[in-house]
């Protein structure tokens, strides 16, 4: 009898899990970036949440005109290409504890990179993901790639380069990520509505079509996007903004508990059918493991934190946040307790070879070859000299005879 039992009740699981699962947009973007950042030892995750600025569907396909000017309020579907307009980064504790959860700056000027690990030069972190796309894009399209299999691709490379760059801007590793765009965001809301917010004060927007009074009120999908997309009129402006985001995420998840959403499975099934429309995870993300967990998600467990800058700058004839790439790796590596922990080149795995290094500067900005020098002298190369030349195309780095793993 109770092995009947246990069989049953593996049976509904499986089945349950199947029926929730099953169809599920998966990507494999994480197994190529993997390696690259410091790992930690224990079973902490780190989770990397990706909002895409596309008026696109899965096939790239442009989403109607009508609705995305009436109920996305989002201009076109020229608008905002490939850009992650937003990215959190949270870190859930192995055993219980408070979840820290950082909102990286969409037009931080960072070093991106390809999945591969070459770089694309210092760019706004949101760009990552869109130069990526636009290269990989070209490339498989002159190989005679169409169609839906050429989006796709085009988007494997997006997600590649946007995991490689956070990894290396914060010093942290990446176990899972989801990847939403402006439809995933409307029909997630939508399943949720109504949504819970309370502002300081009145506000009205015309770009967002964000028109709310003061105090706690109960916002539509039309309007839940609004709230987390307005940076007009907002004192701060897109740094506003991600306390937005950050406080949609909370209501959301107080909602899910709340109204019974993670023990039931007739209202996950609800929740999971859009998720499998709008919604990207890596390959390896167990999903009903992580439903699991995620009431505890709740009840002010997690820790909001907007990573800083230093000050505002024009990089390329573009507005642009300033920031110090070092003190954000303290800031995170000390938050998710990973301080101190060895990364691949501390290891040895791909130490620096003996060489003295020379940067000469093709940027534009000020003092990036100063900075870059100072990062390549901590991975154990000797400081060589510093200059400036005339801007160029992309980073590249000569050496003699003798120093081919030292330029590797």
């Amino acid at each position: 009898m109770v092995s009947a039992a246990l069989l049953l009740g593996c049976g509904a699981t499986w089945y349950a899990y199947r029926s929730l699962t099953h169809g599920l947009t998966t990507s494999d973007a994480l197994d190529v970036v993997r390696g690259r950042a410091p790992r930690h030892l224990d079973n902490s995750v780190n989770l990397l949440l990706i909002g895409l600025d596309s008026r696109k569907d899965m096939n790239g396909n442009d989403l109607p005109r009508q609705f995305v000017q009436t109920e996305l309020h989002a201009g076109s579907s020229d608008i905002g290409y490939y850009n992650t307009n937003t990215l959190i980064l949270m870190h859930i504790p192995a055993n219980g504890g408070k979840v820290q959860a950082f909102s990286i700056p969409r037009d931080d000027y960072v070093q991106t990179l390809n999945g591969d690990g070459s770089v694309q030069g210092h760019f706004k972190i949101k760009e990552a993901y869109a130069n990526a796309y636009t290269t990989a894009h070209d490339k498989y399209y002159a190989q005679g790639v169409k169609g839906g299999d050429l989006e796709a691709k085009s988007r494997e490379a997006g997600r590649e380069a946007t995991l490689a760059t956070v990894q290396q801007f914060t010093g942290v590793s990446i176990d899972h990520f989801a990847e939403v765009n402006l439809l995933g965001f409307y029909d997630i809301a939508k399943v949720l509505q109504p949504i819970a917010v309370c502002l300081k004060h009145p506000v009205k927007d015309s770009y967002s079509g964000a028109d709310f009074s003061a105090g706690v009120q109960q916002l539509n999908a039309r309007q839940a996007l609004a709230f987390v997309r307005q940076r007009h009129g907002l004192d701060a402006g897109d740094l506003d903004r991600t306390r937005r985001q950050q406080a949609f995420i909370s209501t959301v998840t107080h909602q899910l508990k709340t109204e019974g959403v993670w023990g039931s499975p007739s209202k996950l099934q609800g929740l999971f059918d859009v998720v499998k429309k709008d919604v990207v995870l890596d390959s390896s993300w167990n999903v009903l493991d992580f439903a699991q967990q995620a009431p505890d998600l709740t009840g002010g467990n997690v820790v909001f934190h907007t990573l800083p800058i230093e000050g505002f700058g024009i990089r390329s004839r573009e507005d642009v946040n300033l920031v110090d790439p070092e003190k954000i790796k303290s800031i995170v590596q000390q938050a998710f307790g990973t301080a101190g922990a060895p990364s691949p080149a501390a290891s040895g795995t791909t130490a620096a070879a003996p060489a003295t290094v020379d940067v000469i500067n093709g940027n534009g900005g000020r003092g990036l070859a100063s900075e870059a020098l100072s990062s390549l002298v901590k991975l154990g190369y000797t400081a060589g000299t510093t200059g400036n030349t005339a801007t160029q195309p992309a980073t590249t780095v000569r050496y003699g005879a003798g120093a081919q793993q030292a330029a590797q």
